[in-house]
């Protein structure tokens, strides 16, 4: 019996059926595997449509199959039995039965192909992805490690021995925790102590596999306890260490035990924004290198800069982007910047608050509301009362001047021209002069750049 869930796959027209089709009629069999299936089980939309397939046909048959019915085939994944392609636009991979173990020391895995199934089937991470659908000639649901029952229960198990599993694939460690964020499973107890005991072979697996996997995980609904799981696991031991490393800082000013908890508190309020949580994961990270005693207590002074700097290194081991970078170190050197504003919001600092959150100002303003997680209730809402208070007057001078686009009357050309001089560092002097006169006095005329150039000449 085929649950009706599974229907939006078995359309005629579908791309499913086709592949399938396309595989039959070449005397092969290929089967649907993996997230498309899981998550039909589950009636959960999936972010982007894409769908995996598995058969025993060998990787160059896979490739002649896939030209007669799709485009843009990809051969990048070959010598691991992997095909891709498009179709109506959206991506299929069909691999070869294989299994795949990670030697000791090796970032590949060195790939065996397979004439079985069920073999192929033992070999994926866990058994809610370790299913398999038939669809001709007859649908069928091939389930042979119980997946259907692991999804009715919510856990998140491996086919095999999980030290077999995560020995195959030591990334599987990882994905237990993404899985768990974003599906809301419960990690099988086995599972967790075999990657408590293995934690350490995270470290064969690239840099880019794991951002992809900490990328996934940090959106997910249960982000916050999913964190936890990889502190208390000895994961983010390999790839985060900054992390962990928190759990020893006493943080007065949110009354929490440690700040680790105070940063898990703060993801799991942030939107499951991508920037916006990894900013808030690592907000805190220049703590343990700023922590100072006095007669108030423990401070941590200058914190955001630090963390700016230890974000920046973190994120490029862990190969982001440069906008990725840039974006996130960002938020955190801007994070502490609300609550230096105690007295009010003058214009002043409106605008500059405004320039240099730039295109991350929403964001921003979510991170700095997301950092409130103090129990003292008077405390917390004197914080949300600034900053309803900053973004009331963000909104008051975006009626009254251009504040996303500050910038002085009069461009560069203008500068040089008025003053005789030629390209080079004494117009970014001018420039930034008049930008300085811009943030500090709001909108002024042409007319009036010009006197303010002349008497600036005068002076320097």
């Amino acid at each position: 019996m085929i649950p009706a869930r599974l229907e939006r796959l078995l359309g005629a027209d579908g791309v499913p059926m086709r592949v399938a089709r396309a595989f039959a009629d070449a005397g092969r069999e290929a089967f649907l595997v993996g997230g498309s299936v899981r998550d039909a089980l589950l009636d959960r939309e999936r972010p982007t449509p894409d769908h995996d397939f598995t058969t025993p046909a060998s990787p160059e048959e896979i490739e002649q199959v896939l030209g007669t019915i799709g485009w843009a085939i990809v051969t990048i994944g070959k010598e691991f039995g992997t095909i891709g392609c498009l179709i109506d636009d959206i991506p299929v991979e069909v691999t070869t039965f294989r299994s795949e173990v990670y030697r000791d020391g090796s970032r590949n895995p060195v790939v065996s192909f397979s004439t079985s199934l069920e073999e192929d089937l033992s070999r994926r991470d866990f058994t809610v992805n370790s299913m398999a659908l038939r669809l001709l000639p007859e649908p069928e649901i091939i389930d042979p490690h119980r997946g259907l029952i692991d999804i009715g229960a919510g856990v998140l198990r491996t086919p095999l021995d999980p030290e077999i599993s995560f020995g195959d694939d030591p990334l599987r460690m990882l994905r237990l925790f993404r899985f768990a964020a974003t599906l809301g499973f419960v990690p099988d107890p086995p599972a967790v102590a075999a990657a408590t005991s293995l934690s350490s072979r995270l470290s064969i697996i690239s840099a880019e596999r794991i951002r992809d996997e900490l990328d996934r995980l940090v959106v997910g609904e249960g982000a916050a306890a999913a964190l936890e799981g990889i502190v208390a696991s000895g994961l983010a031991d390999v790839f985060l260490p900054e992390l962990p490393g928190l759990a020893v800082e006493q943080d007065p000013v949110h009354q929490h035990k440690d700040v680790l908890a105070h940063t898990f508190a703060v993801v799991a309020q942030c939107p499951p924004d991508r920037i916006t949580r990894l900013a808030a994961l690592f907000h805190d990270v220049g703590k343990p290198a700023t922590r100072e005693f006095g007669a108030g207590g423990v401070s941590f002074h200058h914190h955001e800069v630090v963390g700016s700097r230890l974000t920046k290194a973190r994120m490029r081991q862990l190969r982001y982007s440069n906008d990725d970078v840039a974006d996130v170190s960002r938020l955190v050197y801007l994070h502490m910047r609300p609550h230096t504003f105690k007295m009010g919001w003058t214009d002043r600092a409106v605008r500059r608050y405004v320039r240099d959150a730039g295109e991350l100002l929403p964001r921003l303003n979510d991170l700095v509301r997301s950092d409130v997680t103090t129990r003292n209730e008077k405390k917390a809402r004197q914080i949300e009362r600034r900053i309803d208070e900053l973004e009331e007057r963000i909104a008051e001078l975006r009626k009254s001047e251009e504040l996303d686009a500050i910038r002085p009357p009069i461009d560069g050309n203008r500068v040089m021209e008025l003053l005789d001089l030629p390209p080079g560092p004494k117009v970014g002097e001018a420039m930034n002069f008049l930008l300085e006169h811009r943030l500090d006095h709001g909108p002024y005329s042409e007319e009036e750049a010009e006197e303010l150039l002349r008497a600036w000449v005068a002076e320097n």
